[in-house]
């Protein structure tokens, strides 16, 4: 079945994660991309936000994620954000993208991302 899409770019918030000392201690920014695989046409039809998804709480999830508990990889950050959205009855799957533009990857670069796809 093809599934409507829902998507919120770009939130971002500062976070504590890596596994280098500075990162855990100075922090850096975290850009996040969800994509929430819904069926929107009862909220369609209805008129109703209770048919689908508030893209609010889902972007205050994800910031809650990335200013919450430090990890190591961006891959858990990545995982605890798709699990989150995954608690939404109506997301049958989500798409994750955590940016980390200030990895210290020790070369110039543009971005480094982690992308995981997650449903039920």
């Amino acid at each position: 079945m093809n599934r409507d899409r829902i998507s919120v770019t770009g939130i971002s918030a500062h976070g504590f994660h890596g596994v280098l000392d500075f990162e855990r201690r100075d922090g850096q920014t975290f850009i996040v991309d969800v994509d929430l695989g819904v069926d929107t046409r009862s909220a369609a039809a209805t008129d109703d936000l209770n048919q689908t998804v508030n893209y609010a709480d889902v972007a205050a999830d994800v910031v809650s994620i990335i200013t919450g508990d430090p990890h190591d990889l961006i891959e858990t950050v990545a995982q605890r954000i798709a699990d989150a959205c995954l608690a939404y009855p109506l997301v049958q799957d989500v798409v994750v993208v955590v940016h980390k533009p200030q990895a210290p990857v020790g070369v110039a670069f543009g971005d480094v991302t982690v992308r995981i796809e997650r449903s039920r």
